[in-house]
């Protein structure tokens, strides 16, 4: 009888050992941890973000606005992890767009989009490059940093 329940035993083992080896995202991202993100940590950097959490700000993004300084961007959070697209409607200048999956990891860049790109539109093309955060940061960012996909953000930092 006891042999009978070793395979079972075993296979429950082995999950929950592969179970407790993931790493959990140590964000509080429950939707009030989120309305207090204020700064992203990526490459060493702090990013003073504006954040676009509803439909009309993730909408309008950057546009219409005059420049962005270096330590400044906007973080787009999203409800679910699907391919984001992005365009630069009403832009008036160069941005990188960085694509961030929900485990905190870069899945795609589009470095220097420019404004008289528009209607083109941006997003991550291919399997597994699924965002659940998009983050806007002047041109050249990503460049200078030596950004790349698979980097991971630090963190999502509160006042």
């Amino acid at each position: 009888m006891k042999k009978k329940y070793l395979p079972v035993v075993i296979i429950i083992s082995f999950f929950l050992i592969i179970f407790s080896l993931i790493e959990e995202p140590t964000q509080d991202l429950t939707s009030e941890g989120i309305q207090n993100i204020r700064y992203v940590k990526i490459a060493g950097q702090s990013i003073k973000v504006d954040l676009a959490l509803t439909k009309d700000a993730q909408n309008m993004g950057l546009s219409g606005r005059e420049a962005l300084d270096s330590d400044e961007g906007m973080l787009f959070v999203f409800k679910y992890s699907t391919s984001h697209p992005f365009w630069m409607k009403d832009m008036n200048f160069p941005i990188d767009i960085i694509w961030i999956s929900e485990d905190f990891k870069i899945v795609y860049i589009k470095k220097s989009a420019q404004p008289e790109s528009y209607p083109e539109v941006y997003e991550p093309k291919g399997k597994g490059q699924y965002s659940r955060y998009v983050l806007e940061v002047v041109a050249g960012f990503a460049e200078k940093n030596n950004l790349k996909v698979g980097d991971k953000i630090e963190n999502f930092v509160s006042p």
